[in-house]
C-alpha cells in the first residue's frame, strides 16, 4: 500500500488550528509551526509529541510530507498547546532502531496515533511489528526546548 494522507486530515487539521488559535487544548495534539523551506512563511500542522526514554519526539507519518521537509530545512519551530507556546529545536532521528522504538511507542500507546499510521498506509498492521515496519516511511524529530 502506498503511503497517503487520509481524506479526513485537511478537515481535522483545520479544526485543530482553529481551536489552537482560540487557546483551546486539543488533547495530546499540539501545533508545530516551522518556516516554509521555500517561502520562509510560517507553516503549521498538528502533531502529537510522544515521550520515549525521557525525550520527546514528533512523527511525520509520511516522511516526505511538506511539514517534514520544512522541519528538516528549518531545524526549529514553535510547539503550541492551548495558550502555551514553546520555541523548539527539531533534530531528525537517523538511527533506524531509535526510529522504530519511537514509532512503535506512539502506535502501541496512543490508539489514535496507531490508527493514523495504519490509515496513512505506512503500518502494515496495528501491531508492534507493523508499527516498527512503519518507521522506514516516517520522519521522526526529537523536540527540545530552546
Amino acid at each position: 500500500m502506498e503511503p497517503r494522507i487520509p481524506k479526513y486530515v485537511p478537515v481535522g487539521n483545520a479544526a485543530v488550528k482553529f481551536f489552537t488559535r482560540l487557546g483551546v487544548k486539543t488533547g495530546p495534539v499540539n501545533m508545530i509551526t516551522v518556516a516554509g523551506r521555500k517561502s520562509g512563511q510560517p507553516r503549521s500542522t498538528p502533531v502529537t509529541p510522544w515521550p520515549v526514554d525521557g525525550k520527546t519526539y514528533v512523527i511525520a507519518a509520511i516522511g516526505t510530507s511538506d511539514w517534514a521537509r520544512n522541519a528538516r530545512a528549518a531545524g526549529e519551530g514553535t510547539l503550541t498547546s492551548g495558550r502555551s507556546a514553546t520555541r523548539v529545536r527539531l533534530t531528525e532521528v537517523t538511527d533506524p532502531e531509535l526510529k522504530k522504538r519511537v514509532v512503535t511507542a506512539l502506535g502501541t500507546e496512543n490508539r489514535a496515533g496507531g490508527s493514523f499510521l495504519a490509515q496513512a498506509g505506512v503500518a502494515p498492521s496495528r501491531t508492534p511489528e507493523g508499527f516498527a515496519a512503519a518507521a522506514a516511511h516516517t520522519a521522526v524529530f526529537e523536540v527540545t526546548a530552546v
